[in-house]
This record gives C-alpha cells, structure tokens and sequence, in this order.
C-alpha cells in the first residue's frame, strides 16, 4: 500500500533541509562499473515488477490479458507468497535482499521511536549538514547532508556487477537513494517530492465553500475572488541556507480569457495555454536558495479543471527534475538525464499516481483515471528505452500501475482495472518480444488486493478491551501521538497500519509490562481478546492472525519491529487515525474513503503472482526466492544470510 495520509506526512518532510544543502554541495561520484567477470555473462533475465497484480483477478479475465495468458500457458503462472505484513515496502525490501522483515528491518511504512513513541518513516533518514557557518541571516553548511537508507542487509544486484554481470534496476521500490553503484538504477517508492513527502500536490480554487488548508497529501489554496488576471505562487523545497528556513516559491501568472473558458498561464518566460479540461506537459521551475548564485530546479504539471463560474486549477507534487536533480535518484548520477533525454522529463516521485487528490475531490474519478493513463504511459515509455538498452545480465524494471489503481477501483470499477490490466499486458507483450534462448522473463508481483469496506481503530479496541487507557474515557476523538493516552495502566498500543506495540518496561518511556512472563501474559491475553472480538454492526471477526515478530522472523528484530503483527480478515483493515496513535470514539466504521482496495492483511489472502516463461519448479515459491534464484540463474553466489530458495 503506497499510503498518503497524516501518518506519514509528519515523518516525510525530513527530506526538505536536505535537498537544498544537496543541490549546493552535491559531489561527482566516479562509479565503479564492476569488477572482474565471473559470472554467466551471456544470459539475459528480464524482471517485470508489477505491483499488487492481484492472481484472483488473472484467472477471471486470462481471456482479457492475451500475452499474460501466453505466457502461463507456454511457461508457467503460479501465486507467490507476500510477507508479513504484506506492505509494499515491507514486501519489496524481501525482494532487495532475500531477508524477511526481521533481516532487513522494514516493518510498516510507518515506524516509532520506542522510546519517545513518535513516528518516522521507514524508508530513509537524512541527516542535515554536520557543520555549518553563520553570517547574519543565512547559513552557510561546510558539509553535505546526507540522505541513507534505513534498511538492513545488502541488495542483491551489487554481487551481479561485481561479478561483472550487468544490471539495470529501474524504480525498485524502497530503493531510496538508489544502492548499487555499479548499476544502472532509478529510485521508485519512496523518492521524495520537492517539499520533502512522498507527493504534495495543491488546488487552487475561488470556491468560497472550500476550505483552505492542508489535507492528507496536499494543501487546498482558496483564491480571493477576481475576474481576469491572478499570480499564484508555486511553493518549492525549504530554503535552509536561511535560518528560519522560509519555503522557496516562483510566480504562476493566470490570464483567464473575458468569454472563452481558455487560460494563458506565464512562468517564467515561458507561456502556454489551456483549454477547460486540459493539462499541461511538465514545466521547470528553478526556486531561488542564494539569489542567482544557486537554485534547486523542479518540474511540475497543471490541470486546468474549470474556468467558471469558479476557478479550479490542480497542481501536481513538484517533482525532483531528473535532468538536475536535488537529491540521488539515479546511479550513475547522470543516469536520470540521459533517461530524460531519450524519452521526455517524467515523474520522479516514488508514488505518481496522485491518489490523494482524488480522495480529497481535487480530481474526479476521471480525472484520475486520465492522470493515472499519463503516468502508465511515462512508464511504457521508460520500459520501451531500457528493452531497446538491454543486451545481457539483468533488467528489473517496476510498474505501479496496477496497484495505484486497485486501491481506487478494487471491486466497484472492474472494467476500470481490468483497462489498467490490459494495458500492463501490452508491456508484458513487449517483453517477450525479446524472449531467445538465452532469455528468462519473469513477471511477479509483491501482493494482490481484498476489498477495505469497514476500518478498525486498534487503539480504540485496545481501550475497549482493557490495554490502553486514557486520562479521561471522554477522551476519544481526533487527536493522534496517543494525546490522551495513560501509559501508568496501558499495556498494549498501535502506531502504522499493521504494527502492534507492548508497553514494555526499560524499553518505552513510562513501560510498564515486564519481561518474561509477564510479557508473554500479555501477549495471551490480547490474542484471545482481539481474536474473540467481532464487528458490533454485523458479528464479523475483524482480525484473522495476530503474528508475534520474533517467532515469525528468522532473523532476531530490530527494536523499531513490532511486537505483534495484525492480520486483519478482509473486509476489514486498519483506519488511518491507527496509522499515527489515533484513539476515536467508535471501534469500527464504514470506511467512506474512495481508497476501497487494500492489501494490509492477513497475508494468505492477498498473495502476488509469478509467471515465467520456463517452468517453476518450486511448489511454494516466496518473495525472497526471486533474489536467490537471479543470483543462482547467473552463477554468482548466494549470500549466505538469504533465506530463499531456487524457482528453476
């Protein structure tokens, strides 16, 4: 799930300082393009991630999905195991390193510091520059900031360039900044916007009946009234040059025409013109950081959704420009201006479909669906450059389409999705125009979908069942970070959408549950009193699995793991308020939300898939089997701490 809600908009604009101290300090990496050859150099295996296509959904329409049904037909189609939780970063950082979520350390997409029990993101850490000098008001940093990954083990394609075969990794998930540098890679999920989150987009309206504000995944701006002329300003990244780190900002002049619904638009010294209904192609804007000696350049798009009788203008995330990018997007560093020069600029944000403005009606479902197609088609694009590339070694390349898309559409818009599958299957078929003997095409994907119709608040069930306590029990509603939460008589707690926390003494501030017996008490205890509950609207179970992260793990968790896991049964999932320690009033609603699919459940319900056209020995595959089996295809040694096991 490629989540854009309050629980993590909060962690996500750790990125900001970070991308105008980069702009102005960044170094040219020399990359080492790998070392002796070693390996079976004259194969060629093409990896296509597709995520959440979802194996219920192939098997009813194979008669839609011609190259896809080719491709079981002369080969072979099997499910494939997701892991626990099934999140997408959690699942695809299985993928990166062979490791379950106690191996590489990725849990939920949202985290907590078990100490304090506020929330960061899972995927990335900056650190800003280490030293800085001050004159007057601007700051001057004397060392680069730092943008890490925060996942453990290592990724599998630096042993294949290291053995000298070649690899191009092309929007891995959870791949931000990019590992591997002897590779040709591109970040995927996770690659921040301009202002620092996972994408940001803005609506600028004259509605008087629209509220402004910041919303999940985005900011409404409401417009004083006017009739033919308006600047708007674009918002960029932080400017922390400066002290108190002012938002950097660039002029969108409108020109709306006195009778005809057309708009010039001026940035810049660049003009162009939409008609109602109308998008624009990607604009560069370059946001000022220390006058005209340094600037950070973004791209972005505009919708120009109505001219009158009220003014509506969408404004995507302003993008890292991948021809000068602020932040490391690609190996070598060059790599996204190349790409961009064969093939046009594109989104670089991890997750492009802009979901959040369709749930927050800045977008209507068509219009959506419409953004949705140009993204697929950026994709197909990309695709087409990098098969045209690809001689030998290795191609992994990503699609997020299928999975952005289910969340909007899963099981009230199939013909919708099933257009979105059919279009992924074109891909599919372009592939395997390239099939020989000396070719393995792989298509998988991470996990597949359920219908989300009902959201449960796990803390609110937790005070419902006596493991969390509150100040005041009038005390339930929209606050989150546990606001009213009384850890002296709480025991048990839940921060992200799957994770499950013991107030554990010596490890949370104010813990009260010891080691030992008491702990595994407790564990008892919530299992029976979480498995035994049942929707008060209909006697549904909510929740089918609660796994404990050190027996299900092979590999001993960190201490951000979760003590236990939810697998919710579907309809059911966690609601939004949970994601960031919300404690409302009711247990379990009707989720409202026009994100009706989801995957973050128990896990035997939502497995991903695997097609290949050579046949899939292995009764039972998982995730972690795909690293293993690229290593093995190329004769390169498996590490010996990879869990997985040959498909072939």
């Amino acid at each position: 799930m490629k989540i854009r809600d309050k629980a993590t908009q909060n962690s996500e604009r750790k990125f900001a300082p970070a991308i105008a101290a980069v702009c102005a300090l960044a170094l040219l990496i020399q990359i080492n393009c790998g070392g002796p050859v070693t390996g079976d150099v004259g194969k060629r295996i093409i990896v296509l991630g597709i995520d959440g296509m979802d194996p219920k959904f192939l098997e009813a329409h194979w008669d839609q999905l011609p190259n896809l049904d080719r491709l079981r037909r002369e080969g072979d189609f099997k499910s494939l195991a997701t892991t626990i939780p099934p999140q997408s970063p959690v699942a695809w950082s299985s993928v990166i390193t062979g490791l379950d979520p106690g191996g590489h350390g990725i849990y939920d997409f949202v985290h907590r510091n078990p100490y304090s029990r506020m929330p960061f993101s899972s995927m990335a850490e900056t650190t800003e520059a280490g030293s800085t000098l001050d004159i007057g008001d601007w700051v001057i940093p004397l060392s680069s900031a730092e943008v890490k990954q925060t996942r453990r083990g290592e990724a599998f394609w630096p042993h294949l360039t290291d053995a000298g075969i070649p690899a191009s990794i092309i929007r891995m998930p959870a791949n931000f900044p990019p590992a591997g540098e002897g590779s040709r890679s591109l970040s995927g999920m996770g690659t921040p916007d301009m202002h620092g989150t996972y994408g940001e987009f803005t609506f600028y309206t004259d509605d008087p009946e629209r509220k402004s504000g910041n919303v999940s995944g985005g900011e409404i701006v409401r417009l004083p009234a006017f009739r033919h002329h308006i600047e708007l300003e674009i918002n960029g990244p932080v400017n922390s040059f400066l002290k108190d780190h002012p938002v950097t900002t660039v002029p969108l002049t409108v020109n709306r025409d006195p009778s005809e619904p057309i708009v010039r638009f001026d940035l810049g010294e660049e003009s162009f013109i939409l008609k109602e209904g109308e998008w624009s192609g990607w604009l560069r804007a370059s946001f000022p950081l220390i006058g005209d000696l340094q600037s950070a350049s973004g791209i972005f798009r505009v919708f120009l959704r109505q001219v009158r009788p009220r003014f509506e203008l969408y404004v995507t995330p302003i993008n890292i420009d991948p021809t000068s990018a602020a932040l490391p997007i690609s190996t070598p560093a060059s790599y996204s201006a190349e790409l961009a020069d064969a093939i046009g600029l594109f989104y670089t944000q991890g997750m492009a479909e802009d979901t959040s403005a369709y749930r927050q009606g800045a977008l209507s479902l068509d219009e959506f669906m419409e953004q949705s197609r140009d993204v697929l088609e950026e994709t197909r694009s990309m695709l087409r450059y990098e098969l045209s590339q690809f001689k030998s070694g290795l191609l992994f390349f990503y699609v997020s389409s299928v999975d952005q898309n289910s969340h909007m559409l899963w099981g009230q818009h199939d013909d919708k999705l099933l257009e979105i599958y059919r279009e992924t299957d074109k891909m599919v078929g372009e592939a395997m125009e390239l099939i020989d003997d000396q070719t393995t095409l792989i298509v998988m994907s991470d996990h597949g979908f359920e219908r989300f119709d009902r959201s449960v608040n796990l803390n609110t069930l937790l005070l419902r069942t006596g493991f969390l306590a509150l100040d005041d029990p009038r005390n339930t509603g929209g606050d989150e970070l546990f606001k009213h939460v009384d850890w002296s008589r709480t025991r048990a707690y839940a921060m992200g959408i799957n994770s499950l926390y013991i107030n554990r003494l010596g490890r949370e501030e104010g813990g009260i549950v010891a080691e030992g017996e008491e702990f595994q008490q407790t564990i008892a205890e919530l299992r029976k009193a979480l498995l035994a509950f049942r929707d008060p609207e209909n006697g549904e179970q909510l929740i089918e699995e609660l796994y404990e992260s050190e027996k299900v793990y092979k590999a001993l968790p960190t201490e951000f793991a979760p003590d236990l896991i939810v697998g919710y049964r579907p309809p059911y999932r966690a609601s939004w308020e949970t994601g960031l320690g919300g404690v409302p009033a009711q247990t379990v609603v009707d989720n409202d939300d026009a994100w009706i699919g989801d995957h973050c459940i128990a896990p035997q319900y939502v497995p991903g898939v695997l097609l290949s056209n050579r046949k899939i020995t292995l009764g039972d595959p998982g995730l972690t089997d795909v690293p293993v089996t690229l290593l093995r295809e190329f004769g390169v040694e498996v590490p010996g701490d990879m869990i997985g096991r040959p498909l072939f």
